[in-house]
This record gives structure tokens, sequence and C-alpha cells, in this order.
């Protein structure tokens, strides 16, 4: 498994417009509360990009370090290491900790995925059927075994049925492009340069979340310990996550350039990625909560997300979904 890359999005942009998070109040003065949040690079984190590089945590006395990791699996263990305060993490991954046992919450839904996870293939793979006995690569326990996991269910077969071969989801698109490998799973931005390698001839999308509307959702999850010890310090997060995608609706063009620079494509590339998301607004988060058969719920998607787990024995029991999130701080933000 390849070590965790680790860089920073440092606050350089001095004098930029705070008005559109003003009405979130901002605090007075005073010595801020840091955070060092891990996380890794995909577009529905844009709002946090955002928020970072404008400075938009100052008013609510807040400093976040933003530690980028290579391997998103890696994420739940360096949060529960104490290596980081906190994590941008797939609901996947909460369900997965809480299930063995780890006191990991979600805090607030970050986005949904529609169409920014994708299974991609060679084109003479046409179908999910194609992938029997052919090589499929993904990084085991991340957002890219659920997708194939599900995909792969929903078309009666499961993971025997195919060659799997563990791979970082920034090590696909140079694997296909070698001709090495004939199908991968992984997340925007590798989609997009997967499917423009070789002239944009030679790959296509067979399966994405798009498929699965609210099956992949992203959220912002801390330790129970962390949850306790620094509440007023996760509640300035979440204000900062809103003012930043605030910030996104009223200069769409500007925060394209800044997401742009941490996916390291160009701001015009960057909105094409974030088409295949759905930033959930404060206003909306509050139905992830509510216990539902819907996939908008944590309660409707943890079941389908457990059921698979089990199925692949990746946790040992479907966990309380109620132990896997903290929905307090949605709540007081939107009373």
């Amino acid at each position: 498994m390849t070590a965790p890359r680790f860089s920073f999005i440092r606050k350089t942009l001095a004098g930029a417009s705070l008005a559109a998070a003003a009405v979130l109040s901002p605090v007075a003065a005073q010595a801020a509360d840091s955070m060092t949040i891990g996380t890794v690079v995909w577009a529905g984190y844009g709002p946090f990009y955002v928020a970072d590089k404008l400075d938009l945590y100052d008013q609510f006395g807040l400093d976040i370090e933003l530690q980028f990791f290579n391997d998103p699996a890696l994420l739940p263990s360096a949060m529960a290491g104490g290596a980081v305060d906190g994590a941008m993490l797939t609901y996947d991954q909460v369900v997965g900790s809480v299930a063995k046992g780890l006191k990991h919450r979600v805090v607030m839904p970050i986005d949904f995925s529609n169409g920014g996870d994708a299974i991609v293939a060679d084109k003479s793979i046409a179908t999910i059927a194609d992938f029997k006995g052919k090589q499929v690569g993904y990084n085991p326990l991340s957002p890219s075994d659920f997708l194939l996991a599900y995909a792969l269910q929903v078309n009666d077969m499961t993971e025997k049925d195919i060659d799997a071969v563990n791979m970082t989801p920034e090590g696909i698109p140079s694997a296909m492009a070698s001709g090495s490998l004939p199908v991968g799973v992984t997340y925007e931005p590798n989609v997009s340069q997967i499917l423009g390698m070789a002239g944009g001839d030679k790959f296509h999308v067979v399966y994405s979340s798009k498929d699965a509307p609210g099956l992949i959702t992203d959220v912002l999850a801390f330790d129970e310990k962390m949850i306790k010890a620094e509440p007023e310090a996760i509640s300035a997060m979440i204000k900062g996550y809103q003012a930043g995608l605030e910030y996104m609706q009223a200069h769409p063009d500007e925060s394209a350039e800044i997401i742009g620079k941490v996916l390291g494509v160009s701001g015009a590339e960057a909105k094409e990625q974030m088409e295949g998301v759905y930033n959930i607004p404060l206003d909306e988060m509050s139905k992830n909560f509510i216990e539902s058969a819907e996939t908008t719920s944590f309660y409707g998607s943890g079941a389908v997300i457990a059921d698979l787990l089990v199925k692949n024995k990746q946790i040992p029991a479907v966990p309380d979904f109620a132990d896997t999130f903290d929905a307090s701080f949605v709540q007081a933000l939107t009373e």
C-alpha cells in the first residue's frame, strides 16, 4: 500500500471578501482554535478548499490545516491514531469503522457523488458482465471498493467473478494507459484523465455513482473524544464550509480556479468535475439524520452499505446507524 502523500493548502489570499459568510455570526477577534483535517483531492470538497484559501474560517475563530492523503483508505486509521483531528470520509468508511468498534461520528454530510465516482474500462468491455475473469483495479476498503461491490451485486456477480488488483486511485490511470489494466474504479479527477487518454477514443464509463444516487456520500467525521473536547471548533468548521459554499455560488469562476489548483486542473475542468457532485447546503443537511429508507438518509444508505460490507466480510455485523453520527451540530446551526 502506498504511503500517504502530504501537502498543505496555506492561506495566502489577503483581503478576500467575507460577505458571503456574514449570516453565520462571526466571532470577535480571539485566539483561533486549530485543527488538522485529513482529506483527499476531490471536487466535492470544494467549499472547504475555497474557505481555506480565502481565510473564511478566521471570522469563526478557527485555523484549519488540510492534510492530504494519497490513499483514502488510510484516513480512518489516521484519525483513530490521532495523526489528524478529523477527516473527510465517505459514509461507508464510517459505517465500517463503527462496526469494528471505533467511535467515529459524522457531524455533517458534505456532498453526494453524482457521477464523480466511476468504473472505467477499455471500450472492448461494454458491460459489467464483461468483467468476468478480467483484472479490475481498485482501492480496497474505499468508496471504489463499495461502488464496485454494489455494481457487481446488481448484476448478480461478486468479486469472485473478477481478478481483483489492489491499487490506489491515483495509480489507475497510468496502469490503464500502459494497457496492463483493462478496468479501473476511481474518482475525479482520475476519471476525466482516463477518459481523455488515447485521444478520448479508448476508454469509457461502464458504471458510475450516477447509477446509484446517494449511495456514496462524503462526510466530515471526528472521533467521539474530539467531539467532546472541541465542539466549538467543529461548529466553526461547519460554518466555514457553508461560507465557502456561498462564496462558490456568488463567485463561480474565481472559486473554480481555486478548486482547480487543488485538483491540478484548469478552472473550466474543475467546473466539469464539480458537475459530478452535489454539495449539500446547511439547510438541507438535517435530511441525512432523519430515519428513513431513502438513500438521502444515513439510515437508508447505511442499510445498503452495511449489507454489502457484511456480505463481503469487511465488517462482522450491521452497526446501529444512530451510532455513526452526531446530529447536534447541524441541529444547533439550523434551529
